[in-house]
């Protein structure tokens, strides 16, 4: 997907990078910087959610291409607070139907700890 930053700049304005594609997803990263530190030090909840919705995002533009398709549902579960390095976003299509997709996301640090788990469901537009 070599438009990645293009077709969207605030991915490329967080640093997110394509790692690997899978038959049912991809993985993403997104480098810890001292601006995505909330109050208590650690990464900010909104970075971490943002990382499963551009995880699931791209695997279902890859999946849907030329048609769109739009978030409608995003849960995020957080499970460990993350203080620096790179938080990694492995995506899974668990489901693609005729008008809706949902994928799970596995969020970890660079040790492999779960920092959160999130589910994400996307509407294909017209």
């Amino acid at each position: 997907m070599n438009d990645f930053s293009d077709a969207i700049p605030f991915n490329d304005h967080l640093g997110i990078v394509i790692e690997e594609k899978h038959d049912d997803g991809l993985t993403i990263s997104c480098r810890m910087r001292p601006e995505f530190r909330n109050g208590h030090g650690v990464l900010h909840g909104g970075i971490t959610a943002t990382l499963a919705d551009v995880a699931v995002g791209v695997a279902v533009r890859l999946r849907v291409a030329p048609k769109t398709a739009t978030t409608i549902d995003l849960k995020v579960n957080y499970l460990k607070p993350m203080l620096d390095g790179k938080l990694w976003a492995r995506s899974y299509l668990v489901r693609v139907g005729k008008t809706l997709i949902t994928g799970r996301v596995d969020l970890k640090d660079d040790d492999g700890n779960l920092i959160a788990i999130a589910i994400a469901t996307y509407m294909i537009l017209p």
